[in-house]
């Protein structure tokens, strides 16, 4: 577990390899938040860590959603069963899907199959409705005094929300701030790409919401992909580069048919190395695509639901 000041902590959800997905803990006189879920194989790891902190189940006040992909929001409801007294705090796009994952769990079974998807995420667990509360834009929580502001950030995905912490006034950005991986810190930098996974990339709305999240001056900004990093202006400028790339690879290959796909992934591919190049990291391509190559096929394939979009 991670440890930072004024009392947040990481835990690694232990979804696909270590130090990829950190669910992040807010403690405040005794009680605390938790700000995204993992999986359902992620929970146990979760109530360990509150415990270490000396937080039982019953001291959780809210789990709070960046948004509802299963990386994130998967292991909500069997959280939310272990946590007694908490909340759910959702974008209101995403609240329904907590309630009723009927069709959030067909939409994964359809991509993994049944098994595989009982193996990846769990069975996703209801949550009762009044125990829900959907965020509009510009929401508050209060955890023991402590003031939790949500804001309502389309780009990654239509029902994501950020919360500002009034505390420190850093950000927890779920993934409209992009992955970060641990694994290609070097000398105190970080490699930072933008997130196009499937199904609701969308530029525009990403450029605007980088700068919401900028307009607030956080110190610091906490990812799910992993975990906090600092240098907000430094990082969200290279965003903000990297989605006009992500947009034009979108557009100079709409019209290719059948290649429409491979010509995508070779782009996002040379986007990322040339991208660990202008950030100063001394690594191969093969390295750089050892550790992205999922993600890199999930962009492409984001990029063509987008351009599929626009007809």
């Amino acid at each position: 577990m991670l440890h930072y000041t004024h009392g947040i902590h990481a835990v690694d959800a232990g979804y696909e390899r270590p130090l990829f997905d950190s669910i992040h803990l807010i403690v405040e006189a005794g009680r605390a938040a938790v700000v995204d879920t993992g999986t359902n194989y992620s929970v146990d790891a979760t109530i360990a860590g509150l415990q270490s902190l000396g937080v039982s189940p019953e001291q959780v006040d809210y789990v709070v959603l960046t948004h509802v992909h299963l990386d994130h929001a998967g292991g909500a409801g069997e959280l939310m069963r272990r946590c007694p007294n908490a909340k759910l705090a959702v974008h209101p796009r995403g609240a329904r899907h907590m309630i009723d994952p009927s069709r959030l769990w067909e939409a994964t079974v359809a991509v993994y199959g049944a098994a595989q998807a009982v193996a990846v995420y769990g069975s996703i667990v209801p949550i009762p409705p009044e125990r829900v509360i959907e965020m509009q834009d510009g929401a508050e929580i209060v955890l023991a005094g402590r003031k939790l502001l949500f804001r309502d950030t389309p780009g990654h995905a239509k029902h994501h929300n950020v919360m500002i912490d009034s505390r420190t006034g850093h950000a927890f950005v779920g993934d409209i701030l992009g992955f970060s991986y641990r694994e290609l810190d070097h000398a105190g930098k970080v490699f930072i790409l933008p997130t196009s996974s499937p199904t609701q990339f969308d530029p525009a709305a990403m450029h605007r919401s980088l700068d919401l999240v900028a307009s607030y001056q956080p110190e610091a900004v906490y990812l799910t992909h992993y975990s906090q990093v600092r240098d907000i202006p430094s990082l969200v400028a290279d965003l903000h580069r990297m989605v006009d790339l992500y947009a034009a690879l979108g557009g100079k290959h709409q019209y290719d048919g059948a290649h429409r796909f491979d010509n995508l992934h070779a782009g996002m591919r040379q986007i990322a190395v040339d991208a660990a190049a202008r950030q100063g990291l001394p690594y191969s391509p093969a390295r750089i695509f050892e550790i992205l190559g999922l993600d890199l096929r999930l962009n492409a394939q984001g990029l063509e639901s987008w351009l599929d979009a626009q007809r």
